[in-house]
C-alpha cells in the first residue's frame, strides 16, 4: 500500500488539533504527520468545513477562527475532492445500500471519487469495504494504515 491514497475523516482531523483529546489527539497527529510527508492524504471540502465548526466551537479547548484558517489554508495544498452533482447522486446509493447517514455516504463517495484505497475514520464500520474503499478505524489498531 505504499504510495496509496488515504482519506481522513473529520473526527481524526479534529483530534490531531484537539489537544484534550490526549491519547486520540497524539495518535491522530501522528498520522497526519505522516499524511504530510508522504503527500498520500485526501482531504473533502465537507470534511474541511466540519473541522472547522468542531475546531472553533464543539471540543473543549476551541482553536481560534484565524487559526482554524489557517490550518484550512494549510490542508488546501493536499488532494481535496469537491462533490459535484453526479457524485451527490451516487452518495445517496451508497445511503440506500449501507444504510450510512447521508453526511458519511458523502464521505465514502469523496473517498472513492479521489482515488483513496482507505479511509481513517472513528465512526463508520471498521474493516468494510465500499466500492473499493477500505474503512479503518485508525484508533482501535495499533498499525497506522
Amino acid at each position: 500500500m505504499p504510495g496509496d491514497k488515504i482519506f481522513l475523516d473529520t473526527n481524526v482531523l479534529i483530534y490531531a488539533y484537539d489537544v484534550s483529546a490526549e491519547k486520540k489527539h497524539e495518535m491522530a497527529k501522528t498520522i497526519l504527520m505522516d499524511l504530510w510527508s508522504s503527500g498520500r492524504g485526501i482531504l473533502s471540502i465537507q470534511v474541511l468545513q466540519e473541522f472547522f465548526v468542531n475546531i472553533t466551537k464543539k471540543v473543549s479547548k476551541p482553536l481560534g477562527v484565524k487559526i482554524a484558517k489557517d490550518i484550512i489554508r494549510d490542508l488546501l495544498k493536499w488532494d481535496v475532492v469537491i462533490i459535484d452533482g453526479e457524485s451527490l447522486l451516487e452518495a445517496v446509493e451508497i445511503h440506500i445500500r449501507h444504510q450510512y447517514s447521508f453526511w458519511d455516504s458523502m464521505i465514502l463517495k469523496a473517498a472513492q471519487k479521489g482515488g483513496a484505497v482507505l479511509l481513517l475514520s472513528e465512526d463508520l464500520m471498521h474493516g468494510q469495504t465500499i466500492d473499493g474503499v477500505t474503512i479503518k478505524n485508525p484508533f482501535t489498531d495499533n498499525t497506522l494504515f
